[in-house]
């Protein structure tokens, strides 16, 4: 099983062989311990003369309940990487000077994140570039290295940054906080009025009041909550700079229409709209010759899921027309090769983060990486440098040679960091495939069935059945630090993962077809699916079997407890929806709901896919998860699910962390939360 016979899978298979435990050293299981100790490559950045790669690294502080993160740096042929910096505090986001001799990046040393500046040669040590009274969240270097763009949270009718500042800090005389519209709280926080604002300042005079380039509008930029410099591009002049931004003071939560907009940096004008689109535009990148402006852009208001569509104008003056209108995948990175004839572009891709190579003229596309997960890519030259990883294999550098002539496929990838080699010769991992199905209408559905560790042919194991959220996401073949199957797998499971109808990366239509219909093509793909797995694969239990899952995942379990009750021993339910009702006037990002079901809450069918509705056929014992601070699925649906268990007298329990958001991401509470999901399964599924 796992037989990947692609470009992808030959990476894997060399990664394996380097870190090869000896032939005498027996692996052990992964365990999620092992998962949330692993050294974790977030962010990485390429010398403009190709020879270093700066990215940042990951540690957990398991005592100290947190991450640290440091910058270390490589050679483009890989090697051993070299440590850069060793601050207690956060140092993050690598960005080399335009001579490629040092590497700006964000630090809270001194107890505020600011931009520092490290050299690399003469062994300088790092020196503070920004002294501004409030945080940068992000930032964006010039192409000639000589301004920085800073994201600030400030209030809008502030005129200083020391005006924000003030108010921040001046003791408040009661604890009620008027609000006059939504948003009054956004994912995981509560509205106190600041607005990201994007200012503009000289790298030499970092401590001089920055220019809002974004005066004027009420609007974040970048984006909340998790918006970055991806929404930002200097012009090639590098006098202006555009930006994406949701400026829609009073519909702000029922919208997803996000402008691009052009400003001076100099402050010597307003903000222009750039864009007409009425949905959301984003992105927005140069050609290297500067001739050509791209950017991404939805076709529907409203609805998050829709398929990017990339968007190419003659700068300045210039028609958007769409590159490649009839490739039904929805782009996410996007790089231009050198001569601009080319784009390189990121997509999910049947149950994967591809790499693809788009014909800018013609708009014909190839597959350059097909398997595992691709991330966050970066060009120079002829060489591509990503980030990959695998669900047996955590995030790693990777470098691949493209030809600007060709259409082949690249040469085989070089490999650049092993972060994890040492901890890596020790585990082994559940063997994993893909497969396919007759699913709804006889469309073709796929999945994933990951083999238990130490596996033996002819037995037979428990099963974890994993279901995504989103809806519209993917179970990937890639290495998740929350839903990771290889934890079961250690834990002694087969694990199954199903994408239904609404998945992302199998086309638009199919991605669409979850809209107003929840509980419909969905439930029967995972019935299918479940069915076809246990005739494929002998060694399923299907009478030891618990089904999990989060967001709309927990949903479905809701659904399925009432709908498909006898499937399963167990139930795991992470902050789930429970009552669609209550939902559509608690959740904060109301265009979801608006659009998933079809109107505002008065107007919207919201039950027939609820499952409050189907209560009375519960009896499956269930595990209740819930975050305190998710104000996407609020609290009381979690509690009132639990309250629904425990008044039908099913075996249940609520485990809340009061401090999570929709995710579990402290490092103890990862723990905790292992440890209660494997102690619940395991009371179900023993012989």
């Amino acid at each position: 099983m796992n037989k990947q016979e692609t470009l992808a899978g030959l990476v894997a298979v060399a990664a394996a062989a380097v870190l090869a435990a000896p032939a005498f050293a027996a692996p052990r299981a992964f365990e999620p311990r092992d998962m949330i100790l692993m050294n974790r490559i977030t962010e990485m950045a390429v010398s403009p003369d190709g020879s270093r790669v700066a990215y940042t690294l990951r540690k957990t502080d398991l005592e100290g309940n947190r991450g640290r993160t440091d910058l270390w740096l490589v050679d483009r042929q890989g090697g051993n990487p070299r440590q850069l910096t060793f601050d207690p505090a956060g140092d993050s986001s690598p960005r080399f000077a335009p001579d490629g001799r040092g590497v700006y990046f964000l630090s809270t040393r001194g107890g505020s994140s600011q931009v520092w500046y490290l050299p690399l040669e003469g062994g300088g040590e790092s020196r503070q570039v920004t002294r501004l009274p409030l945080d940068v969240g992000s930032y964006l270097l010039s192409p000639d290295g000589k301004s920085l763009a800073v994201a600030l949270e400030v209030f809008i009718d502030c005129p200083t940054l020391d005006c924000t500042k003030k108010r921040v800090d001046e003791p408040k005389k009661g604890s009620g906080q008027l609000y006059d519209r939504v948003f009054v709280r956004h994912w995981d926080t509560w509205s106190d009025g600041r607005r990201n604002h994007l200012f503009v300042l000289p790298v030499e005079g970092g401590s001089s009041e920055p220019v809002d380039v974004s005066a004027g509008l009420d609007g974040d930029a970048p984006s909340k909550p998790f918006g970055g410099m991806e929404e930002v591009a200097f012009t090639p002049d590098g006098k202006s700079v555009i930006f994406s931004a949701r400026v829609e003071p009073v519909g702000e939560p029922w919208t997803t229409n996000f402008d691009l907009y052009l400003a001076p940096v100099d402050g010597s004008a307003k903000p222009r709209k750039i864009t007409a689109n009425p949905a959301w535009d984003t992105r927005p990148i140069f050609s290297p010759d500067g001739k050509w402006l791209l950017h991404l852009a939805h076709a529907r208001n409203g609805f998050e899921a829709d398929r990017f569509e990339l968007m190419l104008r003659a700068w300045p003056d210039g028609q958007d027309r769409k590159v490649a209108a009839n490739w039904d995948r929805s782009p996410d990175d996007v790089l231009f090769s050198p001569d601009g004839k080319k784009l390189y572009v990121t997509a999910t891709d049947l149950g994967n983060t591809s790499l693809f190579s788009i014909d800018v003229a013609t708009g014909k596309e190839t597959r350059l990486i097909s398997k595992g997960h691709v991330r966050h890519p970066e060009i120079n030259g002829n060489e591509i440098f990503y980030g990959y990883d695998t669900l047996i294999s955590p995030v790693d550098l990777f470098a691949i040679t493209v030809s600007e002539t060709s259409a082949a496929k690249p040469a085989a990838p070089r490999r650049l960091t092993a972060v994890n080699a040492a901890v890596l010769a020790e585990l082994g991992f559940g063997d994993f495939e893909q497969f396919d199905f007759a699913g709804w209408n006889g469309e073709k559905v796929y999945g994933y069935v990951v083999k238990p560790f130490g596996y033996q042919e002819g037995q037979k194991y428990p099963v974890a059945f994993l279901i995504h959220g989103g809806p519209q996401g993917s179970m990937q073949n890639d290495f998740h630090y929350r839903w990771n199957a290889q934890t079961y797998a250690g834990a002694g499971y087969a694990v199954v993962m199903i994408d239904f109808h609404g998945s992302t990366g199998y086309g638009q239509a199919f991605t669409d077809s979850i809209s107003g219909d929840w509980g419909g093509k969905p439930l029967e793909d995972l019935q299918k699916g479940w069915a076809a797995a246990q005739a494929k694969y002998p060694f399923l239990d299907g009478g030891r079997a618990c089904a999990l899952g989060a967001s709309y995942g927990g949903y479905m379990i809701n659904w399925i407890a009432g709908n498909w009750p006898d499937a399963f021993r167990c139930l795991v339910n992470h902050d789930g929806l429970f009552n669609f009702e209550a939902m559509a006037y608690a959740t904060e990002e109301l265009w979801f709901s608006e659009w998933e079901f079809g109107g505002k809450p008065w107007k919207a069918d919201l039950q027939k896919f609820n499952p409050v509705r189907h209560v009375d056929k519960w009896k499956t014992p269930m595990l209740v998860v819930q975050g305190g601070k998710d104000y996407r699925v609020v609290d009381t649906e979690g509690l009132s699910t639990f309250t629904a268990l425990q008044l039908k007298g099913i075996p249940s329990q609520l485990l809340y962390f009061a401090d999570e958001n929709h995710w579990v991401l402290k490092p103890q509470n990862s723990l905790q939360w292992h440890d209660t999901v494997f102690a619940w399964l395991k009371r179900y599924t023993a012989e």
